[in-house]
This record gives structure tokens, C-alpha cells and sequence, in this order.
């Protein structure tokens, strides 16, 4: 099953999760699951947009009805509360998160590429989903109950391939696993509050650079860089 599908069936799944106070009128058959998909990812965009402008708890669903162009009545027929848009929001980010790396890493075994496989896949969609990638860290405890714990249990698994990572990376190494494993989940995610495209360099560059100054430290990266002027210095960074 694929993530576009996944979201319909999330959807229909934790729509008994929680036990919503909210009574509406029962809903219509989805004529198209494409349809019904294309409709609630862009309502979720928008969603994210206003959690990450004024926050999950200062926003409203009138708020959402404004930025998405959906009437109120009609976002009641994707979700019935704020809570089950922001649960939907973080559990697609992290269930395309996950999926996309677990197919990305399927023929790669050596750590140091799969180390790499991980950093462009988790920058490439932060860069793609900059609003996203703020409601996930800011509201990470603004979730409750099954809907928190389905979260929590994509989030573990990108964390624990992380590890894992870095096991294989450098097995006799003498640095606390978990330190190690947040350390460069802190730095690909603190992303979002400086990274401009516009400005900064461009993504294939972010990729390269962040992964080799994890890996060499920021003086051995510097060297590299220096070294290699002029012949694509960050280019190897599966080399390391």
C-alpha cells in the first residue's frame, strides 16, 4: 500500500480513535479515494501553515476554513476536530518520512552511504514541507492519548534506524548511542528556522556538507572542503 493510500486509511482508521465529542451529519460515500486524498492533503497543507504561524493552540478551525477555502462544515467531512487535523499532519509527515527511507535504504549497505540516504532524505522533505516540519516540532506534545502514540511509534522507528546507522558506522565507538543518535536528528531538524533557499546553499550541497561535518567534525570537513576545491570536494561524501 502506498503513502497516498495510507492517508485514506488513516483517516477512516482514527476516525474511532479518541472518542470525538463532535456529532455531524453522516458523511457521503467518497466517490474517488484520488480524489478524496489530493482534497485532504491540500487541506492539511493549509493546516500546517496556520499551526506553524500561530500555533496549534492560539489557531482555530475557522482559521483553517479560511486558509484551505473549505467551509467548516465541509472540513468536518476529512476530520471532526483541531486535534484529529494535527494527528493527521504529523502521522502522514512521518509515515512518508519512514516509508520513503526504508525503500531508499532497501540495496544500500554501507553505512556510510546509508548514513548519507538517511540525511538527503530527511532534508529533502523538510525543505519540501518547511511548515510540516515546524508543526512537528513545535507540537510534539500537543497530541494525546492513541493519536500521540501512533506518532511516537513512526517517530521511534526513523529514530531507531538512525542508530542503527550509526552502530554500523562506527561499531567500537566509545559515544553514548543516544547522544550520537540525537545529535544528528537535532541538527537536520533545527532546519527549518534558518534555511532559505533563496539564499543558502542549494539542497544537494546541504545534504553533502551536513553529513560530512557529522561525520569528519567540522575541522576534518573544512579540510576535506579545502582539499578538494574545484573537483566536487563535498561530492564524495559516500566516500567518507
Amino acid at each position: 500500500m502506498n503513502v497516498r493510500s495510507n492517508v485514506f486509511v488513516t483517516r477512516r482508521r482514527y476516525k474511532r480513535i479518541a472518542g470525538s465529542s463532535h456529532q455531524h451529519a453522516p458523511r457521503k460515500m467518497k466517490p474517488n479515494r484520488r480524489q478524496y486524498d489530493d482534497k485532504l492533503s491540500a487541506i492539511l497543507s493549509a493546516a500546517a501553515c496556520v499551526f506553524a504561524e500561530k500555533g496549534y493552540h492560539n489557531a482555530s478551525i475557522r482559521d483553517i476554513a479560511r486558509a484551505s477555502g473549505v467551509s467548516l462544515s465541509g472540513l468536518y467531512y476529512y476530520f471532526d476536530s483541531k486535534e484529529e487535523a494535527l494527528f493527521l499532519i504529523q502521522d502522514r509527515a512521518f509515515e512518508t518520512l519512514l516509508t520513503q527511507l526504508e525503500e531508499k535504504l532497501a540495496d544500500v549497505t554501507d553505512p556510510a552511504e546509508r548514513l548519507y540516504v538517511l540525511v538527503e532524505n530527511q532534508l529533502n522533505y523538510f525543505i519540501a514541507n518547511m511548515a510540516e516540519m515546524k508543526v512537528l516540532s513545535h507540537e510534539a506534545r500537543s497530541l494525546g492519548g492513541d493519536y500521540l502514540n501512533q506518532v511516537n511509534s513512526r517517530k521511534k522507528r526513523v529514530t531507531e534506524i538512525g542508530t542503527s546507522i550509526l552502530r554500523d558506522l562506527r561499531p567500537d565507538s566509545q559515544l553514548d548511542e543516544r547522544v550520537a543518535t540525537f545529535a544528528l536528528f537535532g541538527m537536520m531538524n533545527w532546519l527549518y528556522n534558518w534555511y532559505r533557499p533563496e539564499n543558502d546553499v542549494d539542497p544537494i550541497t546541504l545534504v553533502e556538507q551536513m553529513t560530512s561535518i557529522f561525520i569528519n567534525g567540522y575541522l576534518g570537513a573544512t579540510e576535506a572542503a579545502v582539499s578538494g576545491q574545484g573537483d566536487g570536494a563535498f561530492r564524495g561524501a559516500r566516500s567518507f
